[in-house]
């Protein structure tokens, strides 16, 4: 079993980092095998809405996207971990994930996302909020934790300070384990969700 783990900040040692690698200690701990990117400082063009993917099967921008979405296919969950800005995440992040989610045409289907904000003090949860939406409109099961998943500082380092942050990235990590492994006993038995066809409904006709 596999996580993707994307770091969308561009420091080095960042908070956020620090963040992620207790959620990495847990998965480890847990037998759960962890990959990460760190995009933070990549230049990541958005979305153009040019629909080339459907014709080519992936982003006709050929970067750190399409490299993510074959780990992606192969992973059994995603933790995308962002700084905030202007209680949103990270330009970067969001850019990489348009891209990520709408050029890959693989089933994203019960692969369980998680979000993780970091900030010196408030807009975590509309960036949590924002982050969410990417694994809710894919079929993807969203890991909880005991609070809403952020940690606070400013200074590099300076989460560590926030031992109820600390916490809960550990818990947040040992209930995505618990439910990535749930879940593929749940698909050895029952097999996934029945899914009907799509129904598209313009507002506007």
């Amino acid at each position: 079993m596999k996580v993707l783990i994307i770091n969308g900040s561009p420091r080095q040692g960042s908070n956020t980092g620090i963040a992620l690698s207790e959620m990495i200690n847990v998965f480890h701990e847990e037998g759960i095998e962890t990959e990460v990117m760190e995009i933070g400082k990549m230049d990541i063009r958005s979305c153009i809405a040019c629909n080339a993917c459907s014709k080519l099967g992936k982003c006709v921008f050929n970067d750190a996207v399409n490299e993510a979405a074959a780990k992606l296919e192969e992973a059994d969950g995603l933790v995308v971990g962002t700084p905030v800005y202007y209680a949103a995440a990270n330009p970067t992040v969001t850019a990489f994930l348009t891209r990520l989610f709408y050029s890959s045409r693989f089933d994203k289907t019960m692969k369980v996302g998680a979000a993780v904000a970091v900030a010196r003090r408030g807009g975590l949860t509309s960036t949590f909020d924002e982050l969410n939406k990417f694994f809710t409109i894919s079929g993807m099961p969203v890991a909880s934790s005991q609070y809403w998943n952020g940690a606070h500082g400013t200074s590099a380092g300076e989460v560590r300070e926030d031992g109820e942050g600390l916490q809960i990235m550990r818990t947040l990590a040992r209930n995505m384990s618990f439910l990535i492994k749930s879940i593929a006993l749940g698909k050895e038995k029952y097999g996934l969700p029945e899914k009907e066809k799509r129904i598209g409904t313009n507002f506007v006709r």
